[in-house]
Order: structure tokens, then C-alpha cells, then sequence
């Protein structure tokens, strides 16, 4: 009975995403076909929608909504100029100039807004004109931002970090949040090194040195937009508010702020108002679908015998850390990440933990397996934001976006067997709790 359920999840799944069923009905459907084997039809049903709301029924996901539409509030306040322009006072003058700026202001976006589709499409809008005209390859460009896109959604505020916590079954979001600092920026520095060294073999051209005036003047300019990340992180980790809480008052400072910046109107607020409703709308549908999932892979046992299949193949804990690596890359490419962090971490939790892996660095690596996704092809969601923008293929972007995913792979292993660089900022947050 078990493997014929397992079998109708897989294959039903997989055939409604094939004929282009939306996501989030793609799950709920299967989830339904599945529970059908054990239990009568009005039950099926009846069980289906009560997970799907209970699922929705937790204050940590109040957050969502508010982050979302903080971000919105952020790409349509003029922050991206501010912030391309305090990343070219900082690195313009080194080698691939442009793509650096590309690739700390994604950081700085994604971050900020929380969305990589967000990042790469005003990155990509503003910078990719500029580097075109300056002399870099149009591919190379888009490959930059494409990957560097990704970046903001280990660096917090992550919509995805709070998934996780749920998902996990309660992991502090202030830890993983904390948690992903170093992380994103040690990918960032990789992307960069990558970035400056293509360029450098191109013969790309860079911009002169800022003097120190300016890189103060244009740090002046960004920082109102830079000290959202230190009010919200600061205030949750301080313990001064929930995550929740945090993203109402980045709701409130960031409308502030686009309204002194006089980007942002009242005329535009129905708008923007509009676009994070249909956005949060998406998210909710996917996460309640999502739940009922992992309810039947529950009810099925599938998680304890997906543990006991992997521990069966080694117990060596890094031969179990790479299958799962590959697994989740392989999921990154094919679904989103919102859907496959709610339905694969109750399947992977279990194991990681009984190998001794902590629950944040687990949340660290799934994220940033999925990040990896979002921008490979053949489904890649940011992979296919990026090029639109520069109006390119798939085929002749492959050769610049390589070196870079081999550089998000490889600070992904070292992530992976190297704790520390996650879980150090949460080991000194508790010591320093610990000694007050």
C-alpha cells in the first residue's frame, strides 16, 4: 500500500506539472489522488482541506505578506539606484567593474526586497543597458546577475528562512537568519572573484577610482534603505520584536522612506498594493498546498522511509550530506523553492539530524541548493527573468554562467562540511546571551 501511494504522489505530481498545471494545484491534486487509496472520497477531501487551512493557521507567516510587500514598496522607491551607486564608489574601479556592482547590489536588493526576481529584474533593467554600452558581453552580464540575484535569499530578511522555521517545526528565525550572513556573503566574494577574473581575460573596461568623499557621499545616500536590514535583524535578534512584527515596521519604514525619497505617491499605492496582494496570494496558495503534502508523505510514512533507504546506502555522514545535496539540487531545477522547502524538509530533517547536522546549517544548505536552482536551466525561474531582460538564449548564456554555478557549488561544499561558517554568528548570539 505504501509504495502504491508513493507511486500515485510521484507520478501524478510529475504528470500535472508535465501538462502545465499551475504548482500549487499540481500538489493539492496529487495529495488528493494519494489520500484516496487509504481513506473514502468525502474523507479525502474533507482531511485535504482542513490541512490545507490549518496549514495557513500560524502567526510566523504573517510575515510573508508583510516582507512582500515591503519589498515592493523597496523596488519602487528608488533603492536600487541608490544602492548601484554605493557599490560603484566601492568596486568600480577593479577588474569587470560593472559586473561587481552588479553582484553587491543584488546582495544589497535581494536582501532588502527579499525576492531574487525582484533583484534581477532592476539589476538587470539598470545595469544591463550600462554594461552593454560600456563593452561587456550582453551574456556575460545577464549571467552575473542571474546568479548574484540569488544571493538575497540566504541573506536576510529571507520570505524562505521563515518557511523553513515552519516547516522544520519550529527552528528560531532570528537564528537562521543570523545564521545566513556569512553564507551569502562568502558566495557573493566567490561570484565576485569569478566575475574579475572573466573580465579580466576580456579586457572589460572599469571606472576610475572613487575618492573617499564620494564612496562617504554615496554611503550617506544609501543608507537610510541599508538601515532596514540592521532595524529588522537587529530588533529580532535583540529580542525587541517577532519576525512577524519586524515585517510590519519594514512595511511602515520602507512607505516612509519612498515617500521621502518622492518615489512613491499615493496615485501608486493601489498599484503596489495590488501586486503584493496577488503576490502573497500565490505564496499562501502554494504553502496551504504544500502542508497537505507533507501531511500525506507523513500519513504514508514516506519521510521514515526515505530515512531509512539513505542510512541504508552508507552511514557515512558526508556520502549522505552529498546524496542529499544532489537531490535538492535536482528539486531546485524543477520546482519552486517555497513548495519544495515545505514538502522535502520533513523528509530530510529526520536524516540530518540523526547524523548529527544541525537543524540551522541544515536550513542554510536546502535554501542554497534551491538558490542554485533558480537560476539553472531548463525551469529556472530567474534564469528566465535574466535573459528576457537582455534578450538572449539559453544556449549562448550557458558558457559565462557556468564558472560561476561551479563557484555557487563550491561554496555550497564548503557550507555543507564546514559548520562554523554558519552557525558562528549563532554560537557568538548565544554566548553573548548566555553572558548577560
Amino acid at each position: 500500500m505504501e509504495f502504491l501511494s508513493v507511486f500515485i504522489l510521484v507520478i501524478s505530481f510529475m504528470f500535472f506539472i508535465a501538462i502545465g498545471t499551475p504548482v500549487a494545484w499540481s500538489i493539492a491534486i496529487s495529495s488528493l489522488l494519494t489520500i484516496l487509496v487509504s481513506i473514502p472520497s468525502l474523507a479525502a477531501v474533507t482531511t485535504i482541506a482542513q490541512r490545507m487551512a490549518t496549514g495557513l493557521d500560524s502567526f510566523s507567516l504573517l510575515a510573508i505578506p508583510f516582507f512582500i510587500l515591503s519589498g515592493q514598496l523597496m523596488t519602487n522607491g528608488g533603492i536600487a539606484d541608490r544602492l548601484i551607486r554605493f557599490a560603484k564608489t566601492l568596486v568600480g574601479s577593479l577588474p569587470g567593474g560593472l559586473a561587481l556592482i552588479n553582484i553587491i547590489s543584488a546582495m544589497l536588493m535581494g536582501a532588502i526586497a527579499g525576492s531574487a526576481m525582484a533583484s534581477a529584474s532592476a539589476m538587470g533593467s539598470i545595469l544591463g543597458p550600462k554594461m552593454e554600452k560600456a563593452g561587456y558581453d550582453k551574456e556575460y552580464g545577464a549571467a552575473v546577475n542571474i546568479t548574484s540575484a540569488t544571493i538575497g535569499l540566504v541573506i536576510p530578511p529571507s520570505n524562505v528562512l521563515i518557511v523553513y522555521s515552519l516547516a522544520s517545526g519550529g527552528v528560531s528565525i532570528a537564528a537562521l537568519f543570523l545564521a545566513g550572513y556569512i553564507p551569502g556573503v562568502l558566495i557573493g566574494l566567490f561570484l565576485m572573484i569569478v566575475a574579475a577574473i572573466w573580465a579580466k581575460r576580456k579586457g572589460y573596461p572599469t571606472f576610475k577610482r572613487s575618492s573617499i568623499s564620494q564612496i562617504f557621499k554615496t554611503f550617506i545616500d544609501a543608507f537610510p534603505s541599508l538601515l532596514l536590514l540592521v532595524i529588522v535583524i537587529g530588533g529580532i535578534v535583540a529580542g525587541y520584536f517577532t519576525a512577524t512584527e519586524a515585517s510590519a515596521i519594514a512595511v511602515l519604514y520602507t512607505l516612509i522612506l519612498g515617500i521621502a525619497y518622492k518615489e512613491i505617491g499615493i496615485k501608486n499605492l493601489p498599484k503596489i498594493l495590488l501586486e503584493s496582494a496577488k503576490t502573497s496570494a500565490v505564496v499562501m496558495l502554494l504553502i496551504a498546498a504544500s502542508m497537505s503534502m507533507s501531511w500525506i508523505m507523513s500519513y504514508e510514512n514516506i519521510p521514515q522511509n526515505m530515512s531509512d533507504i539513505l542510512l541504508s546506502i552508507s552511514d557515512n555522514r558526508a556520502v549522505i550530506l552529498i546524496i542529499i545535496n544532489l537531490l535538492l539540487l535536482f528539486v531546485g531545477v524543477f520546482m519552486d523553492m517555497t513548495p519544495a522547502v515545505l514538502i522535502f524538509t520533513p523528509i530530510f530533517l529526520p536524516v540530518v539530524k540523526s547524523i548529527g547536522i544541525d537543524p540551522i546549517q541544515f536550513g542554510i544548505i536546502m535554501v542554497l541548493n534551491l538558490c542554485i536552482g533558480l537560476c539553472t536551466p531548463p525551469v529556472g525561474s530567474v534564469l528566465f527573468v535574466g535573459i528576457g531582460i537582455v534578450k538572449t538564449s539559453i544556449e549562448e548564456i550557458i558558457k559565462p554562467l557556468l564558472p560561476l554555478f561551479i563557484a555557487m557549488i563550491f561554496a555550497l561544499m564548503l557550507i555543507t562540511f564546514f559548520p562554523k561558517i554558519t552557525l558562528w554568528l549563532c554560537l557568538l548570539y548565544t554566548s553573548d546571551a548566555a553572558d548577560e
